[in-house]
């Protein structure tokens, strides 16, 4: 193979044009806390703060932050609600200290193995809306920090496939993406596709068939194989609000699936994905895990979760030294003139 001259890496690598990843912010474990006391606050779940925090950390392509992010989310992890009053105490002995509890010898195993691959699925995720290469860099960082901090941890995350399309399953894949397709964008959804059509014939094959099909819609239970982590309908859609919401330049989009994550809600996606798992729950009662995802696709909800990937952002923004960042160059706050 041909060397390349000393010009051409250099400016490959020039400053100037972010060739690395975005740094962790020093304060990115105090804004991850922040994030994650208020969802415990508003009563949103443990499940929303993890997804959007990781699905901006993925889009802002600083895969040293998603270290803190574990940390904080296996501290947390599988909890009970608390009430209001219980809550703001607990919020506050774990704002102060958010990862002085963990250890790689004394968390239980699900702590860590169950927040881990329900991060690297929010990664895989990304792809959709993020592209290949940060989703490539960031799930081998992320891989490479597991093996080093929590060598144990290692040995119990999937290492079976799970979404290889072969002739047995191609039709109930491409089923499962229409399926994903119209519960987002109904009742445009025709014309949408139709629209993407004109701008080119394939656009919306390979959207349906590379992307809801195949990647964002989830696999029934039977098909999984044992991976864990899977991420369901309703905060999918929170995936891809916080990735375009960080991305940048994606209004459109980012309107779209919060309409998404409303429709969610309407159609019930919410009560079957978390079917069970609320303290609460008997008989035909929701779970405080689908209440949750009801209150955060209010406007109130929405709100939070845009602002919430603001606050990231910005914290990404002040850590860059012109060595990182990307196509989706993190927001700084600025003062409103109006």
């Amino acid at each position: 193979m041909s060397k390349l001259s000393p010009s051409l890496k250099g400016l490959i690598k020039a400053p100037f044009a972010r060739p690395g990843p975005t740094p962790a912010p020093r304060n990115i474990e105090a804004v991850y806390t922040k994030i994650a006391d208020e969802a415990r606050e508003r009563k949103y779940g443990e499940k929303p703060w993890l997804a959007l925090s990781a699905a901006a950390t993925f889009t802002l392509n600083s895969p040293s932050s998603l270290d803190s992010l574990l940390t904080l989310a296996s501290s947390r992890w599988q909890r009970p609600s608390c009430s209001s009053s219980s809550s703001s105490s607990s919020s506050s002995s774990s704002s102060s200290s958010p990862s002085s509890s963990l250890s790689s010898s004394s968390k239980p195993l699900s702590t860590l193995l169950e927040p881990a691959e329900f991060i690297r699925e929010i990664g895989l995720k990304c792809i959709s809306f993020n592209g290949i290469p940060r989703t490539i860099n960031s799930l081998n960082a992320f891989r490479s920090h597991l093996s080093s901090a929590h060598p144990h941890l290692c040995a119990h995350l999937s290492t079976t496939p799970t979404r290889q399309t072969t002739p047995q399953n191609i039709a109930s894949v491409h089923a499962r993406g229409r399926q994903l397709w119209e519960s987002v964008y109904t009742p445009l959804d025709a014309k949408l596709e139709a629209k993407l059509a004109e701008a080119h014939p394939d656009l919306p094959v390979h959207i349906l068939g590379s992307h809801y099909g195949p990647l964002l819609s989830d696999l029934a239970s039977e098909e999984r194989n044992g991976l864990g982590g899977s991420v369901g309908r309703s905060l999918t859609s929170v995936v891809a609000i916080a990735c375009l919401r960080a991305q940048t330049g994606v209004g459109p989009q980012v309107l779209s699936h919060v309409f998404g994550l409303r429709k969610a809600v309407e159609q019930g996606a919410h009560v079957h994905e978390f079917a069970g798992k609320g303290e609460n729950e008997t008989g035909g009662q929701k779970s405080e895990e689908a209440e949750g995802i009801e209150r955060l696709a209010s406007d109130e909800g929405c709100e939070w979760i845009l602002r919430s990937v603001d606050a990231i952002s910005e914290a990404m923004a002040a850590a860059q030294d012109g060595n990182g960042g990307g196509f989706a160059t993190p927001m700084r706050k600025r003062e409103s003139k109006l």
